[in-house]
This record gives structure tokens, sequence and C-alpha cells, in this order.
């Protein structure tokens, strides 16, 4: 084969260099060096043994100078056979069993490892790492008692000056005019600073990188706090804005759903109400807030109405004309806007009218003026000979003539005649002052309770 092919370059033109042995490697040469390019790169990260090769007793020593030098594998026993590195003995923890069988496998010259290294048992030997590790911790923590005392110290110190700062009350009221908001921006500042000193005091102990495991903490327990408090949060918010809003004035006489009474003070928590009937009733803000609110104070004119009926054969047109200038002669009747009177409803036996009326609620109590004026339109109706009658049933008799038969009273012939006009007039009128009692209790609730009341009478009402 080689001389056909020496033959062939000859014809061609081509140079014949002599070959020698070494020009074709032989495949187990081939091999060979394969496997030494392959294992390169791991013998560069191997363990070197010593300057004069990879023998058994180098091997042995050199792992076992590495396990005397390495604190749990002291008692390591090492054996090496043809590159086969045999361990055993007793450690005390699992870990560095496998520790120990890492570290042989990186030793150069080695082939293989047999572990037969077992668990450590004994209690005194377990116990004894333990309470070597905490007697280190306990001097390291007595060498740190200073910085730890500092630390404490610049955290106190932070504390006071934000809690200072926030007791600045008339700074805080010329940076917010609202109390509640003041009082929000004051905690906040007094938390900041506190978070302040608590950094500076973790970054003094080394302890930098327990800052964010604390604050991933803090998130994961905001959340669950979150939902926890939800109640109470939204409470928090309703207090503010209804603090920037202000919906009514102390001693407003307010409807809040279907709550009644005057207010008494607004709170970070609830709205106090002063029933009509003296009680005090807490409202919680966050109800306040969604609530309907009708406020009666606002407006100093208000109006009332009433319906009077009359006896289905009176003339319901005059009967109204009659009922409104009696309540145009009243002296705390408003002419403007005018009192007036429509037929309401047509009943069984009578004719239902309405009559409305305004009144000034800073000179005249509204319910005691619609109470007089119901009396001074009765009074009025009857004297000009209208009826108010009750509801009357007829029964009809064959054998006889029908009968009328009013409800609480006799019973009455129905030929008896009608009522004849009455000559009474109302020459009287009813106390229509103001009635001051609640109005009284809330001031001095007010004026002998200090507590914090969110109610601005320099802000203007919503």
């Amino acid at each position: 084969m080689k001389i056909a092919i020496i033959i062939a370059m000859l014809i061609l033109g081509y140079p014949v260099v002599p070959l020698s042995a070494q020009s074709f490697p032989s495949i187990g040469d081939t091999e060979e060096n394969a496997a030494q390019s392959v294992t390169g790169d791991d013998k560069s990260s191997a363990i070197s043994t010593s300057d004069n090769g990879t023998t058994d007793e180098a091997i042995a020593r050199r792992l076992q100078g590495i396990y005397q030098e390495l604190k749990g594998l002291e008692k390591t026993v090492v054996a090496v056979d043809s590159g086969v590195v045999s361990l055993s003995g007793s450690l005390a923890k699992p870990g560095d069993i496998t520790r120990a069988e890492q570290i042989a496998l990186r030793v150069d010259g080695v082939v293989a490892v047999q572990n037969s290294l077992t668990r450590d048992a004994d209690v005194s030997r377990n116990l004894a790492p333990v309470m070597e590790q905490l007697n280190e911790r306990i001097q390291q923590l007595v060498q740190l008692l200073p910085l730890l005392g500092i630390a404490i110290v610049i955290i106190i110190i932070f504390w006071l000056l934000g809690s200072l700062v926030a007791r600045a009350k008339r700074f805080w009221s010329r940076v917010s005019p609202n109390i509640f908001l003041a009082d929000l921006l004051a905690t906040t500042v007094r938390l900041l600073l506190t978070l302040i000193g608590i950094v500076i005091a973790l970054d003094l102990l080394g302890a930098t990188t327990l800052i964010g495991a604390i604050l991933g903490s803090a998130g994961l327990i905001g959340l669950a706090l979150g939902f926890a408090i939800k109640d109470t949060v939204d409470n928090y918010i309703s207090s503010l804005m209804l603090s920037i809003r202000q919906p009514f004035r102390a001693n407003d006489h307010v409807v809040i759903g279907d709550r009644e009474g005057r207010v008494l003070r607004l709170t970070s928590r609830a709205t106090i109400l002063m029933t009509l009937d003296g009680n005090h009733l807490r409202i919680p803000n966050s109800t306040v807030f969604r609530a309907e609110i009708l406020n009666y104070s606002r407006n100093p004119e208000r109006r009332f109405d009433f319906i009077l009926g009359v006896d289905a054969d009176d003339d319901p047109g005059i009967a109204t004309k009659v009922g409104t200038e009696c309540l145009l002669a009243l002296p705390f009747v408003l002419k403007d806007p005018a009192p007036g009177g429509r037929l309401e409803e047509v009943g069984d036996s009578n004719i239902m009218l309405r009559f409305v009326a305004w009144v000034d609620q800073n000179e005249t109590d509204w319910f005691k003026a619609r109470s007089a004026a119901i009396r001074a339109v009765k009074i009025t109706l009857e004297a000009q000979g209208f009826g108010l009658p009750e509801p009357i049933y007829r029964l009809r008799f064959d054998s006889g003539s029908p009968l009328e038969i009013a409800r609480g009273t006799q019973s009455i012939s129905a030929n008896e005649s009608k009522p004849q006009p009455r000559t009474e007039i109302l020459k009287t009128h009813d106390d229509v002052s103001i009635d001051k009692d609640i109005e009284e209790k809330v001031n001095d609730e007010r004026q002998s309770n200090q507590e914090q009341d969110m109610l601005d009478e320099d802000r203007p009402i919503e």
C-alpha cells in the first residue's frame, strides 16, 4: 500500500519525504492523547500532593494532613492502595462524612473512594461541638456588648428625637390645618426617624443584611394584617376623609342614615351624636362616610307640613284658602316663602288637605311651630263652619231609614242637622320659642370633655 502511494506521488510530480514510524501514530497512542486532553481540565483544579508524583503514600499523607486541619474530620483514618482511597472511622455529623469523601476525590492520583465512615452516636462527643459553638457565640456576644450598647443608645436617641418632633403641635398645625392629617404626619415622621436609628444601629453591628429580611417579613406580615384589620383601616381612612371634608359642625341637627341627633364631636374613630332624647350615640366613621347625611342646621329656613280633613260636603278650595290665610296670620310663619295648601286626596268620608309653611329656625322651634300651626288651622276651620269629621259608617236597614254611626260616638239620626258654624276665634298663640335644652347639653359636654375633636370651625363645610 505504501509503495503504491509513493508511485502515485512520483507520477503526479509531488516530492516524496521519507516517513518515519512517528508520522503515523497508532490507534492506542491517539486514544491516550485524547484521554489526556479530556482529563487535563480536571487536573488543573485538583489538589496537588507533592512535587514528586502521585504515589499511594503521598496521597495518604496529603489527605491525613488535610483532615487533621479541618474541624470535625480529625478522626478520619485514610488508607490508599493503587489510587483507591479507603476512609474509615466515626464522625459526629452526617455532613462531615460526605465532606470527607468529596475532599478525597479532589486529590491528584485518586482513582476511587471507598467511604466506610460511620456516624458517632456518643452523646458527649456529639454535645461537645454544640457546647463549643455555644461558647463561641457567647464570647462573640460579650465582645459585641459595647457595640450593642451604642446601637441601643442610637435607637433611643432617634426615637426621642422623633417623639420630640411629633409633639411640636404648633409646627404641625401650621404645616396642615387639618388636625387629623397633622397627627398623621407627625406619627409618620416619628416612625421614619425611629427606622433611621434602627438602620444605623444594624449597620454599626454589621447586620445590614438583616434589614432585607426584616423588610421582606414586614411585607408579608403587613399583607396578612391588612386582611385581618381591613375594617379598622377602612374606618381610619374614613376618619381622614371626614376630617378633610367637614360635612357638619358641632351642635348641628343631623340625620345620618336612620340615626338622628345633634353632633357632639368627630373623633379619629367615631362620630358622636347626642340624640333628641339626650343619649350619646357613637357611629363608626366608616358608616358615617358611606351614609346619607341630612343636615337640618345648614339652612335656617325650614318647611313643615301637615294634613287636615274636612267634611266631604265642604268646598275644599274655600277650606284651603281659609287655612292658608290662618297660616299667614301667624307671627312665626315666614311670608317669603309664603305658606300654602292643596287638596291631597278624597277619602271615604272626608277630604284631606295638606298645608305647608316656613319658619326661621334661628328664632322659632320647628316642632313647636308645626304643633301651633296645626292647632290654629283646626280652630279656624271649625270656626268657619268646616267640619273635621271622624270616619262614618252608614248602616241601611230594609224596614227603616239609614242611620249614620260615627266611630267612638253615639249613633245619630240621618236627618240630624249639620253643626252650625262656631264663633270661636283664635286669640292666643302657642309658645314657639327655640328649645335649647339639647343644644345646651351638647355645649356643656364639649366644654367638660377634652377628648380630641376633629371638627374645625374655620374650615368650610363641603
